[in-house]
């Protein structure tokens, strides 16, 4: 089986190609390397073996999107492709929407042509809003409450009302939590563009000596440590959970023809225990400061696992110590990211 795998050339694309030729699908990908080095695909390639077919072009191109799904005879999709920074997207909304949301009707409209009609879906925990009970369910209210999470939302209804009005369609909707990581070989990792958006590379900068130090936005919520909560998830756990969606998709066996599911480990990390825990893989000190509460960020964030433990036969394996030697390994053996590869 040919998998498409939009966006693959970026941090959870890579490890999402790397895992599915280790199972043994053939990958191409599409990506317009706008926040991706294509680096990333060699190396994967020098893990696997396998090379990675890499067409450079914009999903927003359904006449080449056809192209590229009937040339390479794909059976399904796996949709990475996107804009994915918070506050970015609070700055210039509508270059979201126009990417993520129109991206992803291009994207349907070229499946529709080709008969290509299985698709696994990069979503986000951002769609839950305001978490109003703990641990998050599937089941629990969606509110989005920035552009970044609308788009999210958007197109996971988009996908409801197709599978809705065809049943030959098919729908993996995967709500991540907060991947950090890297795989275990240092080759393949995350490389932000900028400033990072994320709090483990913010710590990894502190660690290598790139940032003087970390600000902890907010040390007096409702939490042991008086900082904010988050379910971190290994990249490589969180792409083990995107094969196994396929293979249910694939094998008929999903319990309707659109799904969504938590990727989550189901545990919350506070910020002051990953900055103890990336001490302890990094032998360094992380210094930071506290600095005010930022708008919109809620004290306790953290997935109910049990639907994806029953219907994905799937579980978080690689624990906080484990998240953290393998993105410091990663950092060490690319100080400057994928920048310096030869």
């Amino acid at each position: 089986m040919t998998v498409l795998i939009t966006g693959g050339a970026g941090y959870i694309g890579s490890h999402c190609c790397l895992s599915f030729l280790q199972a043994g699908h053939d990958v191409v990908v599409v990506d317009n390397l706008s926040n991706a080095s294509d680096v990333s695909l060699d190396r994967v390639a020098s893990i696997t073996g396998a090379k990675v077919a890499l067409e450079i072009g914009d999903i927003r191109d359904q006449s080449k999107v056809e192209e590229i799904l009937k040339r390479y005879g794909c059976t399904a999709v796996v949709h990475f492709a996107g804009l994915k920074a918070v506050g970015e997207s609070t700055r210039v909304p509508l270059t979201y929407y126009d990417n993520n949301v129109v991206g992803t009707h291009s994207l349907l409209s070229a499946m529709a042509n080709c008969g290509v009609k299985q698709l696994i879906f990069s979503s986000s925990a951002t769609v839950y809003g305001e978490p109003q009970f703990l641990p998050l369910t599937e089941n629990h209210p969606t509110s989005a409450v920035n552009p970044y999470g609308r788009t999210k939302l958007m197109i996971e209804d988009m996908l409801r009302d197709t599978a809705a009005s065809d049943p030959t369609w098919q729908f993996g909707i995967l709500r991540y939590f907060n991947p950090v990581g890297a795989h275990e070989s240092g080759l393949v990792g995350e490389d932000p563009q900028g400033i990072p958006n994320n709090l483990m590379p913010f710590i990894t900068q502190v660690a290598d000596g790139r940032r003087a130090e970390l600000a902890v936005f907010g040390n007096d919520y409702d939490t042991p440590d008086g900082t904010g909560v988050r379910d971190y998830i290994h990249v490589v756990d969180l792409v083990e959970g995107h094969l196994r969606a396929h293979e249910i998709l694939a094998a008929g066996s999903a319990p309707s023809n659109c799904f969504a599911v938590n990727l989550g480990t189901g545990n919350g990390y506070s910020v002051l225990q990953m900055v103890k825990a990336f001490e302890r893989a990094s032998n360094k000190q992380i210094r930071y400061s506290f600095a005010p509460r930022r708008s919109g960020d809620v004290a306790e964030c953290y997935a109910d696992t049990h639907l994806a433990e029953n219907l994905l036969n799937w579980k978080a394996a690689r624990g906080l110590d484990d998240m953290c030697r393998d993105t410091w390994k990663w950092v060490l053996n690319n100080p400057r990211g994928y920048e310096t590869a030869a």
